[in-house]
């Protein structure tokens, strides 16, 4: 039987497995095609599952249902999710990726325990606007003078180059200005061109749970006093960008060399609990 993997936890944290050595359900929860969800026990940990058909193919509604259950999981312990379509093909496959991994997912438990995501979504306008509409007609005017192309080309790479570092600051400006203000335990963040001139952020930050009413107070606050640019939070998340980051150079040396890099993977999807944000939570 194959089974389809949302996330693992420390088993101590579901008392349903105390005195089961077999998968447990997880009563009114239901995963991916509606399946029901399970408690897996492996080693020292809980492994949420449900049973897979290989020949059902995911698509979005799967996502939303992978999402779906990793956060209500995440209600109730620290857990480290696995990447959508994430599949053991068997108990053996899945007893041996956690025997193998044993060492790294207590490690992240222990690094993210009692911690959570907010993500914060900010849009601001581009500095470069102006010149990126002097560039538009530059570019009429260089067709036209095909005797200065090379001279034209040149000046066009440059400007370019100096409007990469202008975005670049006012995007480090923004996110050390989000620092400050909510002085989040760690942060991710990225940066890319949005629509109409605008320039878009997406920062995540690690807090403890026990901050998250104080974070969306200090949001609240923030965002009613920053007419210039608009703010969209979301969260509480389990640490997704978090747990890649932990597990990202570990994975990547796996896949050439498993038995070396001390990690044992299933036949066709990552056993790792490397994360990819959906769009359902993103």
């Amino acid at each position: 039987m194959a089974w389809y993997a949302y996330c693992i936890g420390e088993k101590q944290a579901f008392p349903e497995l105390l005195r089961h050595r077999k998968p447990v359900p997880l009563e009114f929860l239901h995963g991916v095609s509606g399946n029901q969800v399970f408690l897996y026990p492996a080693s020292e940990f809980a492994v949420i599952v449900s049973e897979h058909n290989p020949e059902e193919a995911f698509d979005q509604k799967a996502g939303v249902e992978h999402a779906r259950v990793i956060a209500d999981c995440f209600q109730h312990s620290t857990i480290l999710p696995f990447r959508f379509g994430t599949v053991f093909h068997g108990d053996e496959a899945l007893r041996k990726s956690v025997r193998s991994n044993q060492k790294q997912f207590q490690s992240n438990i222990d690094k993210v325990r009692g911690k959570t995501e907010m993500h914060l979504k900010i849009l601001v306008d581009d500095c470069c606007g102006p010149a990126i509409e002097r560039q538009k007609h530059a570019d009429t005017s260089w067709h036209m003078h095909t005797d200065a192309a090379g001279r034209d080309y040149l000046a066009h790479l440059r400007e370019n180059a100096t409007r990469a570092r202008e975005r670049q600051t006012r995007a480090r400006a923004v996110s050390f200005q989000m620092h400050r203000l909510f002085q989040p335990l760690d942060e991710e963040v990225c940066c890319r061109l949005a629509e109409k001139g605008k320039i878009l952020l997406d920062i995540a930050h690690l807090i403890d749970r026990k901050c998250v009413e104080r974070y969306q107070n200090k949001f609240a606050t923030t965002n009613a006093g920053t007419p210039n640019c608009h703010m969209q939070l979301s969260g509480p998340w389990p640490p997704y960008h978090f747990v890649h980051r932990l597990t990202r150079a570990t994975h990547a040396h796996a896949q050439q060399a498993p038995e070396s890099a001390g990690l044992q993977e299933p036949d066709t999807a990552p056993a790792s609990p490397l994360l990819e944000p959906v769009a359902a939570i993103a």
